[in-house]
C-alpha cells in the first residue's frame, strides 16, 4: 500500500503503519480507520482496493508530508524574523520550550561531555 509517495509497512498493524506518513500520528490514524469502518489492527495487505481509495482520499485531505513540513519551516523562520525568544532560541539550537540546558538537552546540542578531567595534562615521571 502506498500513499503520498510512502510505502506502508505490511507487517505493522494499519494505525501503526500510517504513522510512518509525516503528519499523521496514532489518534489520526486511528480516527480516520474508525470513520472508515476498517479495523485498526488488519494489516495493510488484507484491506481491500476500495478501502484503500478511501483512506488515501481521507489522508490526501490533511496537510501531511511536504506542506506541513514547510508550514512548520515557515513558522520557525517567522520567529526568527520578528526576533522573539522562541526564535533565538531555534537559531542557537537550544530547548524552545523552557527546559534546562546546563545537564539535560543532550539531542538538541550534541553528546557533548565535557568533564573536570578534560583540561589536565599527564606528568610524566622520570
Amino acid at each position: 500500500m502506498r500513499i503520498l509517495g510512502i510505502t506502508i509497512p505490511n507487517d505493522k498493524q494499519l494505525q501503526i503503519g500510517l504513522t510512518s506518513i509525516y503528519g499523521v500520528g496514532r489518534p489520526t490514524a486511528f480516527a480516520i480507520l474508525t470513520k472508515l469502518g476498517v479495523d485498526p489492527e488488519a494489516k495493510p495487505d488484507s484491506v481491500s482496493e476500495e478501502i484503500e481509495a478511501k483512506i488515501r482520499t481521507e489522508i490526501e485531505a490533511l496537510k501531511t508530508e511536504g506542506d506541513l513540513k514547510r508550514e512548520v519551516s515557515a513558522n520557525i523562520k517567522r520567529l526568527k524574523d520578528i526576533k522573539s525568544y522562541k526564535g533565538s532560541r531555534h537559531a542557537a539550537r537550544l530547548p524552545v520550550r523552557g527546559q534546562r540546558s546546563k545537564t539535560n538537552s543532550r539531542t538538541v546540542r550534541g553528546n557533548v561531555r565535557k568533564t573536570m578531567a578534560s583540561g589536565r595534562r599527564k606528568v610524566e615521571k622520570t
